[in-house]
């Protein structure tokens, strides 16, 4: 009897045809994201190219940035992959564009750490005056105006008790120096009565 070649050969255990299964759902599922991430690179490239509008062409490379991180985020691709490619996309991007020089395959700035610290610093006290300054309504205004005449009658009083306090002193000091003059000359003139009575004292010696 003769031998027939065998028609199936793939997978024939449960396990295995489960695992086939579970392959092309994935495959169905994860393969389109796949493919549009490569889409959503290759449109930031081109628009980097074609220098049109450097709008549009921002917008395409977010997409693309998006497109990546959602790949990756689901599994289609993995974590590491999506941020190299996106390093890759956005020095191929600058490199078209303009905005950054590329060197040795590495991003060089056009602005150093000291500008960038003295920038980020100036934003957040950008932020900060534009929190402290709250709703610029009429509402908002008045109320303004109000507070800074309360803080400037404010520092006015404080100003005026503190000259208060500090002249109170000095009228105290004047006072006890005019007192201890009165009364440091009546000793004075205890000791002119004194000398006049010791006087007396020596005659009486000399008659003697």
């Amino acid at each position: 009897m003769a031998k027939t070649p065998r028609a199936w050969t793939g997978a024939r255990t449960p396990s295995g045809l489960k695992r086939v299964r579970q392959a092309e759902r994935r495959h169905a599922i994860l393969q389109p994201r796949r493919t549009a991430a490569k889409t959503y690179v290759a449109n930031a490239l081109t628009a980097a190219t074609s220098a049109s509008d450097p709008e549009a062409a921002a917008i395409a490379l977010a997409a693309a940035h998006a497109a990546l991180d959602r790949a990756a985020k689901t599994g289609a691709i993995h974590a590491n992959a999506a941020a190299r490619r996106k390093s890759r996309l956005t020095l191929k991007f600058n490199a078209a564009t303009g905005g950054v020089t590329v060197a040795s395959g590495r991003v060089l700035n056009t602005t150093s750490k000291a500008q960038a610290a003295k920038a980020a610093k100036t934003r957040i006290a950008a932020g900060k005056a534009n929190k402290a300054k709250g709703a610029q309504t009429a509402a908002g205004k008045a109320r303004a105006a109000v507070s800074k005449t309360a803080r400037a009658e404010a520092a006015a009083a404080a100003t005026a008790a503190s000259a208060a306090t500090t002249e109170a002193p000095k009228a105290a000091t004047k006072s006890t120096a005019a007192k201890s003059s009165t009364k440091k000359a009546p000793t004075k003139a205890t000791a002119a009565k004194a000398t006049a009575k010791k006087a007396p004292a020596k005659k009486t010696a000399a008659k003697s």
